[in-house]
């Protein structure tokens, strides 16, 4: 097993926050700090921060990383160029993980998306997210991951919010006698909550850098 971390959560009572937390739980790390729309509790000095709030909760959580000068993993999705510039500024200093999606499975997608895109640059390409009603930014931060690797084409992703919908994302490929199709469905938060876990003991042993869950998954 790995070191036991006295971690801190930034949107605790959230639904990816309490998933997170049930999944720390379960591995044997402690709970020690926690912040959301009730206030803060602490218990003891954590070792590890971590943000599942929103970009506007975004100065408070580097406040607290300041406080604890800690590693920092990023969950917030629908943060600004500003914002992920602050965050690349501050792994030059700590350990810090960023990603709009921690699912393992993402990356792959990420990968066969980057080897269909190579061979059929010249076909017709859609993008389309489906979320939950509560999820706020749109498109999805991962649409535009996926979006990123097709940046040579113009491809406006397609979102939908609809009921608890964890997350599902499709791209297409359209070719004038076939159409391929790469999706990824979230079937439970939980996967999130273990690629966060995956990604705190990947940072808790680094001195300093910024870092993606690419980087966790595949190396660097």
């Amino acid at each position: 097993m790995a070191k036991k971390i006295k971690y801190g959560i930034i949107g605790a009572s959230g639904r990816l926050g309490s998933e997170v937390n049930n999944v720390f739980n379960e591995s044997g790390h402690e709970l020690v700090f926690q912040f959301d729309i009730d206030g803060e509790k602490l218990t003891e000095k954590p070792e590890l921060l971590i943000d599942c709030s929103l970009p506007d909760v975004f100065e408070k959580s580097i406040k607290y990383q300041q406080e604890y000068q800690c590693p920092l993993i990023v969950a917030t999705t629908g943060l600004s160029s500003e914002q992920l510039n602050k965050l690349k500024e501050l792994g030059n200093n700590y350990p810090v993980v960023q990603s709009f999606n921690y699912s393992l499975g993402i990356q792959v997608m990420l990968k066969l998306t980057e080897v269909a895109y190579e061979k059929l640059k010249d076909w017709d390409i859609e993008i389309a997210e489906t979320h939950h009603r509560f999820k706020k930014d749109r498109p999805s931060g991962t649409a535009k991951m996926i979006q990123d690797i097709v940046k040579d084409k113009v491809v406006n992703p397609i979102s939908l919010r609809l009921g608890n919908v964890a997350g599902d994302h499709t791209i297409y490929f359209g070719g004038l006698g076939e159409v391929i199709s790469i999706t990824h469905s979230a079937t439970s938060r939980r996967t999130f909550a273990e690629g966060i876990l995956r990604s705190s003991e990947f940072a808790i042993e680094k001195e300093k850098g910024f870092y993606t869950f690419h980087d966790v998954v595949f190396g660097r």
